[in-house]
This record gives structure tokens, C-alpha cells and sequence, in this order.
């Protein structure tokens, strides 16, 4: 039986952009399945710790733009380090991923469009227009992907998300979770990658008090 990942994101984040094609690649490797779980990033932060950028102090919000330059350079991907649209509300973005998958859809090429169309291209992801350019250029009827992604049960679906997100004790995103075992961060994929490669036991809070 293949190994699932719950693969935690919001398309507003700069790591899940710079996660998304390693983890994919990391998985498709391992012969796992993935689990797309976008969640509501702020929510998350208010429950574990975190805090939106802008309340962070002066010098952790300068030192994110040396770490962005830095994955920048280490993923080979375009970042604009000032986005002309962030931040932005990115819940529909987010909800169109859902859509997708409870449509027996593969989010991932939409998902890679939308990091890059806030992350590089400065386009508004919150706004419908061009989310439905982007949905259609990758093959999919915008329309009912957008009505859908507006509906009640995916509006609940994003809440139960970002719900599974906490109580996995990530403090950000991007984060996957495999049996349990939370990675949080774009920059723990290779450990990631060695569990499923491995199969090892998942490592578990008071599974050995000694460490």
C-alpha cells in the first residue's frame, strides 16, 4: 500500500512556491500519494505561534528577505521580493485547489501557476478574473471550479483543513505530514524524502523522554 502525505499550503506563501516541484518530485520518487490540503494560513499562526509578517519585528522581517534570496538561488525559481499584490486574502485561490480535487482533478500545474502569477508575474490571485485565466489555461472550466470553490462544503472543507494543520502542530506552511509525523517547511523535503524512502517508523512526541 503506498504511503500518503497530507501536504498542507496556502498559495499566499513564498515556501510553499519554493517546496512545491521538490516535494512533488520527492514523492512521485517514492511512489506516494498526496493528499492536497490548503489551509488558512492566519488561522494557523493565531493557533500555533505565528505571527503575519507584518507584526513580526523589524529584524526577522529583514531576514526573511535574505532567506527568500537564498531559496531563490538554491531552487533555481524567479521571486519578486515585494509582490505588487501582497499580501492578499488568498482564500478562493486556496478553495479552487479544493475544488479541483473533489472534482477528481490534479491541482498541482494550477497551483504552480498561482504561486508564480503572485510570486513573479505580480498578478492579484485574489482576484476571480485571474483565477479563472489561470484555470483555464491549464485545461479546466474556470467557471464551475470557481461557483464550487465558493460553496459550503469547501468553505468547510478549507476550515476542517486548516483544523488538521493545528492539531498536526505545524507553526506555518508549507507542511506535510506523513503517518503522523509533521515536516514543517519547504527546507525539510529531503527529510521527507528519506522517510518515505526509507519507510521508517514515524517519530512521535514522548516515543523516547532520553532525547
Amino acid at each position: 500500500m503506498a504511503a500518503r502525505v497530507d501536504y498542507y499550503f496556502s498559495l499566499i506563501s513564498p515556501y510553499a512556491y519554493f517546496g512545491h516541484a521538490a516535494f512533488l518530485d520527492a514523492v512521485r520518487e517514492a511512489g506516494a500519494e498526496v493528499a492536497y490540503r490548503p489551509s488558512r494560513i492566519f488561522d494557523l499562526f493565531a493557533a500555533n505561534g505565528g505571527l503575519p509578517l507584518g507584526q513580526r519585528a523589524p529584524a526577522r522581517q529583514r531576514y526573511r528577505l535574505i532567506e527568500l534570496q537564498r531559496w531563490r538561488a538554491k531552487r533555481g525559481l524567479p521571486l519578486n521580493l515585494a509582490p505588487k499584490y501582497f499580501p492578499l486574502d488568498p482564500g478562493l485561490a486556496d478553495r479552487c485547489a479544493i475544488a479541483l480535487v473533489a472534482a477528481g482533478a490534479d491541482p498541482a500545474a494550477y497551483m504552480d501557476a498561482a504561486f508564480r502569477a503572485l510570486w513573479v508575474h505580480d498578478a492579484d490571485i485574489a482576484a476571480p478574473a485571474v483565477l479563472a485565466e489561470l484555470l483555464t489555461r491549464h485545461g479546466f472550466d474556470a467557471a464551475p471550479v470557481l461557483a464550487a470553490a465558493d460553496a459550503a462544503e469547501t468553505v468547510a472543507a478549507y476550515q476542517r483543513n486548516t483544523e488538521a494543520a493545528i492539531a498536526a502542530d505545524l507553526p506555518g506552511l508549507p507542511g506535510y505530514v506523513l503517518d503522523g509525523e509533521p515536516f514543517w517547511g519547504q527546507d525539510r523535503v529531503e527529510d521527507l524524502r528519506e522517510a518515505l524512502i526509507s519507510g521508517r517508523a514515524p517519530f512521535r512526541i514522548g516515543q523516547d523522554d532520553r532525547a
